[in-house]
Formats: structure tokens, C-alpha cells, sequence
């Protein structure tokens, strides 16, 4: 059984949120998922992992948010040749860069040598119905990718 690690950050746990839509949707088209909050794992446990994702709220005029940044830093030290990766996130339209963590993620997880399995989601604020849905096929993209 395919097995996806999901990490995220998140303040007001909307970004926690949609780690948990993308995880539920992953399980119930069969896979392992193993998801933690991004200060409780080291970036190496994604080279157990089959497909990793990050989901990451973007903090203040684009900042990664503090708690991830070693995280961050750790990843690109990784190679991660032959998993596949995606990336969620939550902003807010209110800010010139939104969702600018999304983005930096994205670029580290290509620097790794991984394959993007689905294209990045980003979701203003909280999740609401189209976000579920492209959340949903986010994770039906990257479940592809390893069947």
C-alpha cells in the first residue's frame, strides 16, 4: 500500500483543515496516510513516504511561518528522487503575495529531484465547497501517480 506523509503549519487551523480533507480523500481511495503537525517530524520521513505534501499557511507579506522554516531549510538537503509531491496551502487575499509559501515549497520540492503530482491548491482563508473539491482532486491526481 502506497503510503503519503502530509506536513503542516497552521495558526488558525484552517490550514490543518485541508491537510485533513486532502488526508480523508487519500485513505478512502486506499492509502496509508501519515500526517503531523511540521514542528513533531524531521523532512527525512519523507523519504519513507511514497508521495509527501506540505500544507502551509503563508505568514504576514509572504513569509514562511516560523515554525516550518527548519523544516523548509531540511528539505532542500533531501533527494527525493522518485516520490511524488503536491502542495496546499492557505492565505489571504488581503496580502500582495498570497499563498507565497505554497510557491517557496513547491520550489524546494522540485530542487529535490521529486515529481509534482498534482498541481498546487490555494485556498483563501478557510475552505469552503470549490476548495474541498479541488482539494479532492489534488489528492486523486497525486493517488494516480502511484498506482
Amino acid at each position: 500500500m502506497a503510503l503519503a506523509k502530509i506536513v503542516f503549519a497552521s495558526m488558525t487551523g484552517n490550514t490543518e483543515e485541508i491537510a485533513d480533507i486532502v488526508a480523508d480523500k487519500l485513505k478512502e481511495l486506499g492509502l496509508e496516510v501519515d500526517i503531523d503537525e511540521c514542528t513533531m517530524v524531521d523532512a527525512e520521513e519523507f523519504l519513507e513516504a511514497d508521495i509527501a505534501i506540505v500544507a502551509s499557511y503563508t505568514y504576514g507579506d509572504g513569509e514562511l511561518p516560523d515554525e516550518i522554516i527548519d523544516f523548509y531549510e531540511d528539505l532542500a538537503s533531501l533527494d527525493l528522487t522518485g516520490k511524488v509531491y503536491g502542495v496546499v496551502g492557505s492565505g489571504d487575499t488581503f496580502y500582495d503575495e498570497f499563498c507565497k509559501a505554497v510557491d517557496d515549497f513547491d520550489r524546494a520540492f522540485a530542487a529535490t529531484g521529486a515529481e509534482k503530482g498534482a498541481e498546487n491548491v490555494k485556498v483563501d482563508l478557510s475552505a469552503e465547497e470549490e476548495d474541498v473539491e479541488n482539494l479532492e482532486k489534488f489528492a486523486e491526481e497525486l493517488a494516480a501517480q502511484v498506482r
